[in-house]
């Protein structure tokens, strides 16, 4: 039976790192799911760029292009 005092051993350490690194995996393959999902709004601010320079257009205003 080991002390509440020694230190852990190398095993255990390194399990608990092989914990951490397999937590930040999941986390991040969670992000890049819920990434590939579409934005609400997306639409509307693709109709809000210019279709002919691709600038975002702010105001009703013709876009500083001049052409769109």
């Amino acid at each position: 039976m080991r002390s509440r005092n020694a230190p852990p051993s190398r095993g255990s350490v390194s399990d608990v790192l092989f914990k951490i690194v397999a937590i930040f995996l999941v986390v991040i393959a969670v992000l890049g799911i819920f990434g590939k999902l579409r934005v609400p709004g997306a639409r509307q601010l693709a109709q809000k760029k210019c279709p002919r320079c691709g600038r975002y257009r702010i105001g009703k205003g013709p876009c500083r292009c001049g052409k769109g």
